[in-house]
């Protein structure tokens, strides 16, 4: 993290040795001119003590001392002298102690536009937390001039981060509600955008002060874990450095640095939600960096590490090789260390390590005033920032501006030309209707075919530099929804998605209601899905009622994949009766404990449990149990002739079972696909099932000559309803398909 306040030279409440903090920063960054920078102190001190001055805070010189902390976590990300002075000054400038107009005066107009620019990101301030009768309309145009402003000169996002960690900081006396807004606009947008321009050395802080706020129980938690250990593991860590110092000498390394890495708070909770682990299972709380000067240095370290340690079998990243998409570039390793406890340990060199700690401030170097860079990764960030804003104009939803921030835009490109001869670069799993967005918003909501190099093509067709690409129109303005769906692979980037969700966020709500209506019935009735609570479901995605939920399916803001998702793990696979009770109209009587096969059998013993062949319930499906002589419980779906039968003959040996957390991996179903006769009709299914490896069991086909409909019923394999539904998704997009179903057990002959 980087801490600044404390080590600020004071001489009394709310008052900082000037000199001796700005000796301390020509130390630090050799500033092109000291007395300039004296000025800019000079001219915020002297905004603080004006008596005539309005301002927010009531502690005197507060704006100073802010500036002075800002500035030194500029300093220490190397930035040039001018951003410097706009750091000390912004406050003041914000706090009206002192004008923009003033500040040119005094320091020239490249410190007053660097300071304007901070002042129009206050934008975001008003998406977290719109007030009354702001319209959407003027949140995006105070998003884009945000996003202009950045694009003009990164260097004004980096102020702008850096006056919002000093905010977290200061914020930790405050009301909760105030501390709860900074922390969420500083997790949503701030930490997300520090990351993307790879400055790590800020952006851990920010995740860690942001996480304490907004989940202050399990912050504490984790803290007092770490605390608790902190002796052992910085014994442990020393003889571990030591150990390495000495084999990499060994090796003939004469140049590198060992270090304890510490792991910060909030990506250990991350880990552990994401692996579903606890504290103790978190390898990379005891962890070591290793810095050297060539990358063959890297896995010559490696090996030697590996040679003297066993590691841990899926625990190894090279990110040398496969670089995260922000530019990170290391080697990861977790190895069963000194008394057998497992030790991650980072291998990179020193240009990587500047890289990850600072980002794209790594690349700059200063020629008087002018921003030089020396390499393409800062010319590939800045190209993000725009790529962002040309989306960003069509949606002014700040969570998709978070996501489009937190997304790796992938670093590698391809460049088509149009059939003018015009370039256009774009993501590297770009698709027809990617690039027809790219060009224009019409020619995307017309696009109805392409022409690649003259050839026509599918518009899922994955483009490749070098080719001329011509878009096919329609006479009517009106994207396909199907384009939407993930599974069918239409659109890969964001900028396209969001201008076709923009599209459908204008029709009608009728028409919306009733399209995604017809959406949802026919999802849910091709996967043979019914008895669910239709308003408990709406909630589960965020919306009040079922007719909310059918619009924003409609619409494209609500992809019925989701809607699936959440019924599958809310009601078919969780634990958490609370949440089963909530969906499920009929509430269900707390489980005893969880039998075998992923099936939790209630108010009876641990019993083996057996699949029914009559009915094939996969997890999503509501089902029942029927205690048989020998063979444990079979499972069947609670729709099943067989089941119905039983219950009133032995209703005593039916109990109520629902799925587990350990949900077998695969499940037969029977699916029925109704289709025109043709030539090359089977192969065409069975290698979409192969495609997408799914594992067939059984196929009868047979054709009605009379109507020359083929009816094919298959039995597959899958591991749950979403991926059904890709399956039948991408099924219908096969020609002559008519329809795809499920088919329940007294359906099947």
């Amino acid at each position: 993290m980087v801490k600044v306040r404390e080590d600020q030279p004071s001489v009394g409440p709310g008052g900082v040795d000037l000199e001796g903090w700005l000796e301390r920063l020509n130390d630090e960054v050799a500033l092109r001119d000291p007395q300039r920078m004296r000025q800019a102190c000079e001219l915020a001190r002297a905004a603080g003590e004006n008596p005539q001055a309005t301002t927010l805070e009531s502690v005197p010189g507060l704006s100073l001392l802010t500036g002075l902390e800002m500035a030194d976590i500029l300093s220490q990300l190397r930035l040039d002298q001018p951003t410097l002075e706009a750091a000390v000054l912004y406050r003041s400038v914000r706090r009206g102690l002192i004008s923009v107009e003033g500040v040119a005066k005094r320091l020239g107009r490249e410190v007053a536009q660097l300071i304007e620019g901070v002042l129009s990101m206050a934008a975001i301030s008003q998406l977290q937390a719109p007030k009354q009768g702001l319209s959407q309309h003027n949140q995006q145009e105070n998003l884009r001039k945000m996003l202009v402003t950045m694009v003009d000169d990164v260097r004004v996002a980096l102020i702008k981060i850096a006056e919002r960690t000093c905010a977290l900081r200061q914020v930790k006396d405050a009301s909760r509600e105030k501390r709860l807004r900074v922390a969420r606009e500083v997790f949503d947008i701030y930490a997300p955008l520090a990351h993307r321009l790879g400055v790590g050395q800020v952006k851990w802080e920010l995740e860690d002060l942001a996480f304490r706020y907004l989940h202050e129980s399990e912050y504490k938690s984790i803290a007092k874990q770490l605390a608790e250990k902190r002796l052992d593991r910085d014994r442990y860590i020393k003889e571990v450095v030591a150990t390495l110092e000495t084999l990499l000498e060994r090796q003939g390394i004469s140049q590198y640095q060992v270090d304890g890495r510490a792991k910060h708070i909030y990506s250990i909770w991350r880990k552990m939600q994401r692996k579903h682990i606890d504290f103790s299972q978190v390898y990379d709380v005891r962890a070591v960096r290793i810095l050297v000067p060539e990358i063959a240095d890297c896995y010559t370290t490696l090996g030697v590490v590996h040679s003297r340690w066993h590691h841990v079998p899926n625990e190894f990243d090279d990110y040398i090789a496969n670089p995260k998409k922000n530019g990170y570039q290391s080697l990861h390793t977790a190895v069963f260390g000194p008394e057998n406890k497992v030790l991650e340990i980072q291998v990179r060199t020193f240009a990587m390590h500047e890289e990850a700690e600072l980002g794209v401030c790594a690349h700059w170097r200063y020629k008087g005033t002018d921003l030089d860079p020396k390499s393409r990764s800062y010319e590939e960030k800045i190209a993000w920032l725009r790529q962002v804003l040309e989306w960003q104009e069509e949606v002014g939803d700040v969570g998709d501006f978070r996501e489009g921030l937190t997304s790796d835009v992938a670093p590698d490109r391809i460049y088509v030309f149009t059939p003018d001869g015009h370039v256009i670069d774009m993501p590297q799993v770009a698709t027809p209707i990617d690039f027809a967005y790219r060009v224009h918003t019409e020619i995307g909501h017309r696009c109805r075919g392409a022409k690649v190099d003259g050839r026509i093509v599918p518009l899922t067709y994955l483009l490749k530099t070098g080719q001329q690409v011509e878009i096919l129109t329609a006479t009517k303005s009106a994207p396909s929804r199907d384009w939407l769906n993930p599974n069918l692979g239409y659109v890969r980037t964001s900028r396209a998605r969001a201008k076709i969700q923009a599209w459908f966020k204008q029709q009608a709500r009728e028409q919306n209601l009733e399209e995604g209506r017809a959406i949802f019935d026919r999802e849910f009735r091709r996967l043979d899905i019914d008895g669910i609570d239709l308003t408990r479901l709406a909630e589960t995605v965020n919306y009040t009622s079922a007719e909310d939920m059918y619009a924003a399916i409609g619409a494209g803001d609500l992809r019925i994949g989701q809607v699936l998702h959440q019924a599958q793990q809310k009601f078919g696979e969780s634990d958490d009766q609370e949440q089963l009770d909530r969906l499920l109209t009929k509430p269900k009587r707390q489980p005893s404990r969880e039998a075998g096969d992923g099936i939790t059998v209630l108010g009876v013993g641990n019993l083996k449990t057996l699949m029914a062949n009559c009915c094939h319930p996969v997890p999503g499906d509501q089902i029942i149990g029927y205690i048989t002589q020998g063979r444990g419980v079979t499972i069947h779906r609670q729709d099943c002739a067989n089941v119905l039968q039983l219950r009133s003959e032995e209703p005593r040996r039916i109990v109520d079972v629902e799925w587990g957390d350990r949900a077998r991996t695969q499940y037969p179903v029977d699916i029925e696909i109704e289709a025109w006769d043709r030539s090359g009709l089977l192969r065409d299914v069975t290698h979409v099932l192969s495609s997408d490896r799914i594992n067939v069991t059984s196929v009868n086909t047979a054709t009605d000559k009379h109507d020359n409909i083929a009816r094919m019923r298959i039995t597959l394999e899958v591991d749950g309803l979403e991926a059904l539904e890709r399956i039948f998704s991408r099924i219908q997009q096969l020609p002559n398909v008519i329809d795809v179903k499920r088919l329940r057990q007294g359906q099947i002959q």
